[in-house]
């Protein structure tokens, strides 16, 4: 296999999207370890100094079986002069290789490595080399403000993130992030202890599918799912099969949460209005959260700040920004509403010590 390319060439998705393979070290099971940074950048002739988002750096992770796809998200920001980054973290969509176990992380700060490299490639890795979470950013970055997005559990890595490394990012945005247990707080806690021995005697285990591929049923009648090749080995229809060590992990960041974290920054949450159990196909997957309960997530997203915007859409899915072309539409609306009040202004934007908190149901 061909080593890691240290320079920025075609991405899948064509123009102008780039790709840019990280390499993370070796695991020690399963050899070398990649991440794929993924860019979009504003045509500067055609970035106005008038563009409300010209100096700001995105970077968005995105959820469990998954990968980065969505041309119209990386659209909506670069219209608005920010440039776009997206990660494909370790063993996930373009840093997947052959003979790696998709998705497994056994702690989700092993992420923190993945996030580094992107950020030094974005020109925001922080100096002196090795002070994490502190110093100035390099040269590339500076008067740049750095906007982190999630997306399921891609948000939960991020909000965990954002707190260890008080001060790296302006602003967070969440997109139906994994905030907490479908089993809600007393069920997770429950589990915990059984599934915290499983991961220690066998982390790589099997574990009963959870997974009916009811979303992506709902996604494809929507239509908006890639049709490439890519796809089937990259998002499959049921998903990863999960571990009991990727498991623990994830249900230790919800531990977290729940005790309360601080991303030290204003934060929006967009969330579907309603949920769906998956327990059978029904209509109302296509409209609905079918993976997450988001009334859970809505009180978990209080406990990640002192300034929380929660928004919930009528009509979105699980990917807000996948839904239909309505529901859709309304979150990319809250969206630049709220990216002008609290990614522009560098005045009067709340930080630590300001608490507000606004739970906006939008209506389709």
């Amino acid at each position: 296999m061909a080593g890691p390319s240290l320079t920025w060439v075609p991405d899948i998705l064509g123009k102008p999207f780039e790709q840019l393979t990280l390499p993370l070290g070796v695991d020690g099971e399963q050899g070398p370890l990649v991440a794929t940074l993924v860019r979009s950048i504003p045509n500067p002739f055609l970035t106005t100094l008038f563009a409300p988002l010209r100096d700001v750096d995105v970077l968005y992770v995105h959820g469990w079986s998954d990968y980065f796809f969505q041309r119209d998200l990386a659209r909506f920001w670069t219209a608005r002069g920010a440039r776009f980054y997206a990660l494909d973290l370790r063993r996930y969509g373009r840093s997947l290789r052959d003979g790696e176990t998709p998705g497994y992380i056994d702690s989700l700060e092993d992420y923190d490595v993945d996030i580094a490299a992107a950020l030094r490639a974005m020109g925001h890795a922080p100096y002196p080399a090795g002070r994490s979470g502190s110093g100035e950013p390099d040269s590339r970055s500076r008067g740049r403000k750095l906007v982190l997005m999630g997306h399921s559990t891609g948000g939960l890595t991020l909000t965990l993130w954002a707190a260890r490394h008080p001060g790296r990012a302006h602003a967070v945005v969440l997109n139906s992030p994994w905030l907490e247990l479908q089993l809600g707080t007393l069920g997770r806690q429950a589990l915990a202890p059984l599934v915290d021995m499983r991961a220690r005697l066998d982390p790589r285990g099997a574990q009963p599918a959870v997974d009916f591929g009811y979303y992506t049923r709902a996604q494809d009648e929507i239509g908006t799912l890639p049709q490439d090749a890519h796809r089937a080995l990259w998002r499959p229809e049921r998903g990863f099969p999960t571990a009991p060590g990727w498991l623990s992990a994830v249900m230790e960041g919800h531990r977290r949460v729940a005790a309360g974290v601080d991303v030290g920054c204003p934060a929006m949450v967009l969330l579907s209005a309603g949920s769906t159990t998956p327990l059978s196909w029904k209509e109302s997957m296509t409209s609905t959260d079918s993976v997450l309960v988001v009334d859970d997530i809505a009180r978990a997203s209080t406990r990640i700040g002192e300034l929380v915007t929660i928004a919930r859409v009528d009509g979105a899915i699980h990917d807000v920004f996948l839904s239909r072309p309505a529901a859709r539409a309304i979150a990319y609306d809250a969206l630049d509403r709220w990216a002008r009040a609290y990614v522009v202004p560098d005045e009067n934007v709340p930080r630590r010590g300001d608490t507000a908190l606004v739970d906006s149901r939008v209506k389709l």
